[in-house]
């Protein structure tokens, strides 16, 4: 799946046309509000710009997959379930399965990953209170932080993104609304788009209060049969009459058994600010992940990463003793921040790659503004890194944009 390139969708229209509103690539202002627009585009796994295939699908085009399939569920689909047992009953995914690639889209939260799995094994961080649907205390201050499950991913915002404070009289909750809030108008489609076999899942999530703010995020998750890579495009929309901050941070939650001692972080980075005392403490070691340590405080850093002449960046988190590691790109005009959560502490042993629009502050420092009626595109696209050449393709990748 290459991004120079637009997607048909089912309908036989290109699956950009839906986000062409927010295309140009924008700057960021220094010093004030800006107006990034549009999330760029840039390549997939590699610097080839082709993207990381499953061996088993090969040579598979359409005939050949009908010849060899009664049903392309043998080998692709993607299924509504629902959890019935513990915190997590009642949780609606859309679970999408791609021969080796598995992965689960919550209905109930803003169309977030649940997991990512290759092969049987979980690439993703799930913490103590484990998978679980809405609760009341989603977004009660402080309290937001028991249903923080991790995940693969959860969509930081559209008000805030870090956590809860109080501005002008007004509480913003820890991360935001946004990841808890639930899908509507929800689609799902597999499909051949010539040769390949399209998995995709749509739905939009509003964050709006009377008097207030009319923010809508629409998005679109798509992969293909035999590819290693999951793609996802939002694009919001003010569908209010007054300009709006609007903080935007992805929250990409890697675990074990990627993530272990040994396990490292390819950033191609600029700059780097440690958040506080505790981070200023690691910043000599912040990519690489050490053993876990009793009650070991978290680091928090800002990174400014480097990118390519069209403004294409990304990161990778690897594991050289499994030859295997979970890498997300993205575009620097829209996103031009990574924040780099690292916990060490036992029992909640993780690591985020998170591009963001913002800084530390969140609503409260310089956040970009969307004005009346106007939209923005973001795109961000996760890939497995499978065998000791892609995980040294990725370190050259790295070393080029720098």
């Amino acid at each position: 799946m290459e991004w120079m390139k637009k997607s048909a969708g089912a309908n036989g229209r290109d699956v950009a046309d839906d986000f062409s509103d927010g295309a140009a690539a924008g700057g960021l202002g220094a010093g004030k509000a800006s107006k990034r627009t549009g999330g760029g585009h840039f390549r997939s796994v590699g610097s080839s710009g082709s993207a990381a295939k499953d061996p088993a699908a090969a040579g598979c085009g359409r005939e050949r997959l009908l010849r060899l399939c009664g049903s392309m569920e043998q080998v692709a689909s993607v299924r509504r379930v629902t959890f019935e047992d513990g915190r997590a009953a009642g949780l609606r995914c859309a679970l999408v399965k791609n021969g080796a690639l598995e992965f689960a889209l919550m209905l109930d939260k803003c169309l977030d990953p649940a997991w990512f799995s290759y092969k049987g094994m979980r690439l993703n961080l799930l913490t103590k209170p484990g998978l679980q649907g809405r609760n009341p205390y989603d977004t009660a201050g402080e309290e937001a932080v028991r249903s923080i499950m991790g995940g693969a991913m959860f969509t930081c915002g559209l008000e805030n993104i870090h956590g809860c404070q109080t501005i002008d009289g007004v509480d913003y909750p820890t991360h935001g609304r946004l990841r808890t809030t639930p899908a509507e108008k929800v689609g799902m489609d597999a499909y051949f788009d010539g040769d390949s076999y399209r998995l995709c899942v749509s739905g939009e999530m509003r964050e709006a209060r009377i008097f207030g703010e009319n923010l809508v995020l629409r998005r679109r998750v798509e992969t293909v049969y035999g590819s290693r890579e999951i793609v996802f495009t939002d694009e919001v929309e003010n569908q209010g009459f007054e300009p709006q901050p609007l903080c935007l941070l992805y929250h990409c939650n890697v675990g074990y058994p990627l993530l272990e001692p040994g396990a490292r972080l390819i950033l191609p980075e600029r700059t780097c600010t440690p958040r506080d005392e505790a981070a200023k403490k690691g910043m000599e070691t912040r990519k690489v992940v050490g053993e876990p340590a009793d009650g070991e405080p978290e680091q928090v850093f800002q990174c400014v990463p480097a990118a390519d002449a069209e403004g294409n960046t990304f990161a990778a988190v690897v594991n050289d003793r499994l030859s295997l590691g979970l890498l997300v790109r993205w575009n620097v005009h829209s996103l031009p921040y990574m924040t780099l959560w690292k916990s060490s502490a036992s029992g909640d042993y993780a690591m985020a790659m998170e591009p963001t629009n913002c800084g530390f502050s969140g609503r409260a420092g310089e956040t970009e503004t969307v004005g009346a009626l106007e939209k923005r595109v973001y795109r961000l696209a996760f890939s497995v890194l499978e065998g000791k050449k892609e995980l040294e393709q990725a370190e050259r990748e790295a070393e080029a944009i720098l």
